[in-house]
């Protein structure tokens, strides 16, 4: 009795939670398809609102810069992390406490202070603002999260399998490839997902290092909020929702294969 008591206050407990993080999302995307302008007032069903987004030739810019960026930014920093956290979990070096603490520098500080720290060294370098520069901070703190994610990865992987790769007489190259690759790839993939979804919805610091002509959707929501939230802003954010929530289902679909490829190997 006591034991159905507790499990009913907990399982109470996380439909509150759940309902406390979900529940504005919810209404954003149910007020998306509201036919009325104004949030407050439910007047119908409409799917004209998401017609109007793909009619403004302002939001379809603004979403090919956010994909640009995001999947070079990815890409890069995707690289880059996980050579990073090959090279931390591997490797043995001075100073390695230290080197791991600055990893985890990009997460701790204020994207305010990062994103103004990135507009005084873009303007010494005399890089003009716009794609690259965006594409340049993004990596700047999305590669963090890869070196994170990759290296936890590595934390639980077995070194046994390597060794014996190595017993049978394979290069370096063939152990990455056929054993450590494979094990980490859930990692790669998380990281990428992570990496592509702090682009996409970066806010703080592209504000700073933003250009003509390269504004993102975070960018252009802010500017339209400015003028009054509408529909079209609740459309746009549904969107750019299900766009994160596709890719999280789509990582949860992918690493399990990968994991059993991993195994075979």
């Amino acid at each position: 009795m006591q034991k159905t008591w507790r499990s009913s206050v907990l399982l109470a407990y996380s439909l509150a939670v759940l309902a406390f993080l979900y529940l504005p999302l919810i209404i954003l995307a149910l007020y998306s398809f509201n036919d009325s302008r104004i949030n407050a007032v439910w007047t119908g069903f409409t799917l004209k609102w998401y017609q109007a987004l793909f009619q403004n030739t302002r939001v379809l810019e603004a979403l090919t810069n956010t994909l640009i960026i995001g999947f070079f930014s990815t890409i890069i920093s995707t690289a880059l992390g996980t050579t990073a956290a090959i090279a931390l979990h591997r490797y043995r070096y001075k100073f390695k406490a230290v080197i791991n603490g600055l990893v985890y520098l990009p997460i701790l500080i204020p994207e305010i202070v990062m994103g103004l720290s990135l507009l005084v060294l873009f303007s010494q370098a005399h890089l003009p603002l716009g794609k690259p520069t965006l594409i340049l901070a993004h990596i700047t703190f999305c590669v963090s999260f890869v070196v994170i994610t990759v290296g936890a990865r590595m934390e639980g992987m077995r070194n046994d399998l390597e060794q014996a790769a190595s017993d049978l007489y394979a290069t370096p190259w063939q152990t990455f490839r056929y054993i450590t690759l494979p094990l980490i790839m859930p990692g790669i993939i998380a990281g990428a997902l992570i990496a592509f979804t702090l682009s996409i919805d970066d806010f703080v610091i592209s504000f700073f290092v933003a250009g003509p002509n390269s504004t993102t959707l975070p960018l252009y929501i802010y500017a339209m909020v400015k003028r009054g939230i509408s529909p079209e802003i609740n459309a746009l954010s549904t969107l750019m929702m299900c766009a994160t929530v596709s890719m999280v289902v789509l990582a949860e679909i992918l690493q399990p294969r990968h994991h059993h490829h991993s195994q075979e190997e």
